[in-house]
């Protein structure tokens, strides 16, 4: 079976289609399946309605299976921001140097246990307008309080996981995609599909 995934990243599609490869989907961008680009205005509060409303509306337009995903940074001290806003945290035209200069100047020199954060994930899988299943990963840590590697993207040279004293900028992909957010997303994913074939 064919989904479609209301992304462009390559590095998602892949982690997209190592999880559901099992159950016979094949994972195709927008692009490859030729849809070419759907916009979808991501003005939900919460991550589950960025993910669903992606997922619902591109199902929408192609009539197949559609994957999305909707992913961000909560910070504790920070009542949960950036939160939904994670990409654009410091302005539309804002970038991963510009948000995480941001995050930093509001945290300060705040001490270590106050600097509690989590990445959360959660993953839609649109079927039809009444088969959907939702999926939802955390991975809880702290932030530091300068960057730390070059690896990944977004605030991963700022973040350290629980029980590590790297951050996901020095870690990597291979240890990143094992206990990354987005990892237990489509792991939880994996036992809704398991479930809908039983």
């Amino acid at each position: 079976m064919i989904a479609i995934a209301a992304t462009q990243n390559k590095h998602k599609i892949e982690e997209m289609r190592a999880i559901t490869e099992f159950f016979g989907f094949q994972i195709y961008s927008m692009k490859d399946a030729g849809f070419g680009q759907i916009n979808v205005e991501e003005d939900g509060k919460t991550f589950e309605e960025n993910s669903l409303k992606k997922a619902m509306e591109i199902h929408r337009v192609c009539g197949m299976i559609t994957i999305a995903d909707d992913s961000g940074l909560m910070v504790d001290a920070l009542n949960g921001a950036p939160g939904v806003q994670s990409a654009r945290f410091a302005g539309e035209d804002g970038n991963d140097g510009k948000n995480i200069e941001k995050l930093m100047e509001l945290l300060g020199d705040l001490p270590w246990e106050e600097r509690k954060a989590k990445f959360v994930t959660v993953i839609a899988m649109v079927f039809s307008e009444k088969t959907v299943l939702v999926a939802k990963g955390e991975c809880k840590g702290h932030i530091l309080y300068e960057k730390q590697g070059d690896k990944g993207f977004g605030y991963d040279p700022i973040f350290v996981p629980d029980g590590y004293k790297q951050s996901f900028g020095q870690l990597g992909t291979d240890v990143k995609n094992k206990i990354s957010h987005r990892a237990k997303a489509l792991q939880n994913l994996k036992i809704l599909l398991e479930g809908m074939h039983e």
